[in-house]
């Protein structure tokens, strides 16, 4: 059974927001054990020092991390509607993928608006972005991983270039926080 790409992509969206929240959050707290150094191409818009580094970014949990990077503020606002700031917060151990601001803007506004405004969708979008355990670079090239949510997302790539579930590119992966590895992606996915 078909159901219409916009009613399927605005649980996604609302996902993609709360995991850009945490990845927002992350920061680069990589030893050549658990990890490397953030990869992709947006990590160039990162700033380098100050609120929002990498470095800032390490000390603080996932969602309050996410909260000061500006292209994860729709992240932020459907994982605080879905009231899961805690959860993620509190959670150790986890991965985010998160949708970028941009990814939330393919969604039509109307079904964005409705998902946000439904917090049991959202919370199932949401929590398909994250798994409960860490998922590095190395993760990334042949994965499965089960999600919060209860389905399966997959990866696949090599070098800087993957995609999660053969639709989102990952644009900045690798980001550490003090409670998660955030990967950051161009597209809001849908619960499998």
């Amino acid at each position: 059974m078909n159901t219409p790409f916009t009613r399927r992509r605005v649980p996604a969206a609302l996902a993609a927001v709360a995991l850009a929240v945490s990845l927002g959050a992350l920061a680069p707290q990589a030893s050549a054990e658990d990890g490397g150094a953030p990869f992709g191409p947006g990590c160039a818009s990162v700033p380098k020092q100050g609120t929002g580094s990498l470095a800032d970014l390490a000390d603080d949990p996932v969602a309050t991390a996410a909260s000061k990077n500006p292209a994860l503020s729709t992240l932020v606002t459907a994982v605080q509607k879905a009231g899961l700031v805690d959860t993620l917060n509190n959670a150790k151990g986890i991965t985010v993928f998160a949708p970028t601001n941009d990814a939330f803007a393919k969604i039509p506004k109307a079904d964005l608006d409705k998902v946000l405004a439904d917090k049991a969708t959202l919370t199932k979008i949401l929590t398909y972005h994250v798994v409960d355990e860490p998922v590095k670079k190395a993760d990334l090239a042949d994965g499965s991983f089960k999600t919060l949510q209860g389905g399966t997302l997959t990866t696949a790539g090599s070098g800087d270039s993957y995609k999660v579930n053969d639709t989102a590119s990952v644009v900045c992966g690798d980001v550490r926080t003090a409670n998660a590895t955030v990967h950051v992606i161009d597209t809001v996915l849908m619960p499998r």
